[in-house]
């Protein structure tokens, strides 16, 4: 396993729980893999495909990123191709001939092609394993419900012995359930990767106007020359209107949304892919299909209507572990426009639940990465630091009786109750349903009628962000303890609590005809590297050539090697063959392709 990881991929360990994926993968057996975006998903198909005889059968929902994971796969010298309706028939022909003759490792195809080739080329072929990618759109419950994905259990009934693993980036407990239902997998064994993103920085600017929100926007793009970065927004003419703001200020820029053109679109996708453009302002039609691994920033002019969303969203920053940075804008506007659309959904209970929750997120006082954590059932002990509420902590309290009052009602009511029957209890409030129930004779009921209704409400919102409790979305909301809320309630751990000021929050206006502050432009150093190892004016040669390399062959930059290659490349400054293939992220192939090209700028440049 190790040798085909570096000969192909040229990484020489695997990353947290990619080896014990591989090898449940390799013994033929069901597997469900949630990873992040910038995880390393890919590698756990793409590397049993390469160790097992036959071809791998990738089901992926859009061609833009079968073609990009294509053309990676080729760039290490793998096997692989994509049939969908961008090939006509010749290309088809040859492609049913390669698989039929056993020439393709890895066979990449939309979910209607699949169906359509069941009985056909599917049934001509030796397959190794079936690999379903955003397998969350198979889901009522995924944020992108896809109908042609609910029909995908046909594989099991036409390939009973052909493992399955389905891999997606973002799924709570109730989506997970769903997939291993609709794909009616075998005992599959379910592996939840950290969903810790640690390069992204976390910020959020409540209120903003939108004058505000323009002098916010370019202050941030003018810190990081030369960085790309998406832009957000709700609204197809907000997206042009924002566009066209950012060309006025010499900033290249695409727009990208639903209303216009394929080629259009594919326009605009392809050279941002291809660092012709430095920002995309799209709708959430645009990221699904983007693998590009250099994107250092994402801007959510509105807020987005899941943390589903979002958090996929902002995963496209940073998939190469290098420093990248979030920022999310959120108004009440917003929230108005979003729950018209939730309302009008075809599932409204469940898309205002999701809703609340991404409002919960944006008003908060805790550590943001422990609430995006802990939606996906992981529990962080400790903030985060690299967050706007870490950056400038509000004022806490122990709040462990608090907690234990509410938690306590929690179980006594059997884990049967919302939050709203919930503050009824704790306040001592009578209502037909609340004492129908039995829940005026609980312990319980009213030891927290000293609170006030408003203040309750925030509390509880503070001991769901911090996973003391969860919400059971198929459950009628129920609410349900976590093992971090048990350890509370049990004494074994105390609680922090955010003090309520239930004042209004004044807000200062910078004074006008201030002193004017320089802004100071630091070149990126990841994080795995220290300012001194960094050789910014051998990166930069490096880049270049990186470029000239990837034009010739007309695929985008970080194909040809990754950013944070680049920079170990900058730094290790390799002058042999040899050398090259050591570095993380070169294999066999690259090296033989690009070892002599880049050798000879570095040899340059070290010898000056």
């Amino acid at each position: 396993m190790l040798q085909t990881l570096k000969t192909y991929f040229g990484y020489d360990s695997f990353r947290p729980l990619q080896e014990d994926i591989i090898k449940h993968v390799l013994h033929q057996k069901d597997t469900v893999v949630l990873m992040p975006t910038g995880g390393g998903k890919s590698i756990c198909y793409q590397l049993p495909a390469l160790m097992m005889e036959g071809t791998a059968i990738v089901v992926s929902p859009l061609i833009s990123l079968m073609k990009d994971q294509v053309e990676s796969l080729q760039a290490n010298g793998i096997a692989a191709r994509a049939m969908n309706s961008n090939n006509n028939e010749t290309e088809n022909l040859s492609l049913r001939r390669d698989c039929i003759q056993g020439k393709i490792k890895l066979l990449y195809i939309s979910p209607e092609r699949l169906l359509l080739e069941m009985n056909y080329l599917l049934k001509d072929i030796k397959i190794s394993l079936f690999a379903i990618d955003e397998a969350h759109c198979i889901s009522q419950w995924g944020h992108d419900f896809r109908p042609e994905y609910t029909q995908l259990n046909a594989i099991r009934e036409h390939f009973p012995q052909i493992p399955i693993i389905a891999l997606t980036a973002t799924a709570d407990k109730i989506t997970r359930q769903d997939i291993v239902k609709q794909l009616n997998l075998k005992e599959p064994k379910v592996f939840i990767s950290s969903f810790d993103r640690p390069n992204l920085s976390l910020d959020v600017r409540r209120g903003y106007q939108q004058r505000e929100k323009t002098r916010a926007i370019l202050d941030f793009i003018a810190k990081r020359p030369n960085q790309c970065g998406i832009i957000y927004c709700l609204s197809r003419e907000r997206t042009v209107k924002v566009a066209e703001m950012l060309t006025k200020h010499g900033i290249s820029v695409a727009v990208y949304h639903a209303g216009l053109s394929a080629s259009a679109r594919d326009k605009a996708q392809n050279d941002f892919i291809n660092d012709k453009i430095q920002v995309v302002c799209a709708t959430i039609a645009f990221g699904m299909g983007i693998d590009k691994s250099n994107v250092r920033w994402v801007i959510h002019y509105n807020m987005p209507k899941s943390i589903e969303s979002f958090y996929q969203e902002i995963g496209r920053a940073g998939r190469d572990g290098v420093k990248s940075d979030t920022m999310l804008f959120y108004s009440l506007g917003d929230l108005v426009m979003l729950s018209k659309f939730a309302i009008d959904s075809g599932q409204q209970a469940i898309n205002l639940e999701k809703l609340n929750r991404m409002q919960q997120y944006a008003e908060s006082d805790i550590c943001r990465r422990r609430i995006l954590l802990n939606y996906f059932g992981e529990n962080m002990e400790h903030d985060c630091g690299n967050c706007d509420v870490c950056k400038n902590p509000p004022e806490r309290f122990d709040g462990t009786i608090i907690v234990q009052k509410a938690l306590s009602a929690i179980v006594r009511a059997n884990q049967e109750i919302g939050t709203r029957m919930l503050i009824a209890i704790l306040r001592g409030n009578y209502s037909e349903e609340l004492v129908n129930k039995g829940y005026d004779k609980l312990k319980t009921f009213g030891v927290g009628r000293d609170i006030p209704q408003k203040d309750w409400q925030d509390y509880l919102l503070q001991m769901l962000n911090l996973g003391y409790f969860e919400i059971a979305y198929n459950e009628n909301n129920h609410l349900k303890i976590t093992p971090a809320g048990a350890k509370v309630l049990y004494g074994q751990e105390k609680a922090r609590l955010v003090v309520i000021k239930n004042e209004e929050k004044a807000i200062s206006k910078a004074k006008k005809g201030g002193k004017k502050i320089e802004k100071v432009v630091q070149p990126i150093i990841p994080s795995f590297l220290s300012n001194e190892e960094m050789d910014q004016e051998l990166f930069e040669e490096l880049r270049l050539l990186r470029k000239r390399l990837a034009d010739q062959q007309s695929i985008p930059a970080y194909i040809v090697l990754s950013d944070k290659t680049l920079h170990l490349l900058a730094s290790q400054k390799p002058t042999t063959l040899e050398e090259f293939g050591n570095i993380n992220g070169i294999g066999e192939y690259k090296k033989e392709r690009y070892g002599k090209d880049f050798i000879e700028i570095i040899q340059k440049m070290t010898s000056k």
